[in-house]
């Protein structure tokens, strides 16, 4: 039984969500990539509220150039000003299921870079 690209993202998704839930004290950085933009956003578990978002979408984001990951790491960068000027310093990092390489991990070097801790 052959499973579709999505179908198994779901199914590592569903797995990494079992152990990673956000708190308070340290809430969830979770990642969105679709073919064009990635999302990411800090997510309260507990409240189910979403503290920050950014996106490849953002206006000072969406008129940079260069690649996807270049643009994935400009994304990192503005969650991690957003969330220290939130007040939040560290996060449990969610991949949403991707693999961690590429745009993902660009995103991820990029919120290290601007101060986030995970």
């Amino acid at each position: 039984m052959a499973f579709s690209k999505e179908s198994r993202r779901l199914k590592i998704r569903k797995r990494i969500r079992a152990t990673v839930s956000g708190t308070a004290q340290r809430p969830r950085l979770s990642v969105f990539r679709s073919n064009k933009e990635i999302y990411a956003q800090i997510v309260n578990d507990v409240d189910g509220k979403t503290l920050v978002a950014a996106s490849s979408r953002d206006k000072a984001i969406a008129d940079a150039s260069g690649t996807k990951s270049e643009i994935a790491a400009l994304v990192g960068k503005s969650i991690a000003e957003k969330a220290t000027a939130a007040g939040i310093e560290t996060v449990a990092f969610d991949r949403g299921g991707y693999l961690y390489h590429g745009r993902i991990k660009s995103l991820a070097d990029g919120a290290r870079e601007g101060g986030l801790k995970f």
